[in-house]
């Protein structure tokens, strides 16, 4: 909770020298609503999956979703987060980190 001071002065009257008198306005916003109307992208990780595949899951939010393809993925992946913010607070931006894991000799 934020509490702050605001001016208030009538309205019709016209501004006068003195300061106008304060009051004490409580402001209550939760911290995750102040960074979904701001998030500008989601990131995903994205891998392969070991019984073939790939695998999605996006950093610092729930979301998890997987397909055969990389074009199937990233329609589940539009689908996964509309689904998980709905159309007003979704990001505008999903951004993808391909992780590929390869052994090779040494």
């Amino acid at each position: 909770m934020r509490e702050c001071d605001a001016a208030i002065r009538s309205e019709g009257q016209p501004p006068s020298s003195a300061p106008a008198p304060a009051a004490r306005v409580s402001l209550t916003i939760s911290p995750s609503e102040i960074s979904l109307k701001f998030m500008k992208e989601i990131i995903f990780l994205v891998e392969e999956a070991p019984e073939g595949g790939f695998t999605a899951r996006a950093l610092g939010h729930a979301i998890f979703t997987e397909a055969d393809t990389i074009k199937e993925l990233k329609s589940q992946i539009r689908d996964a987060v509309r689904c998980h913010f709905g159309d007003e607070t979704s990001p505008p931006v999903i951004r993808l980190h391909q992780v590929k894991e390869e052994v090779i000799p040494a």
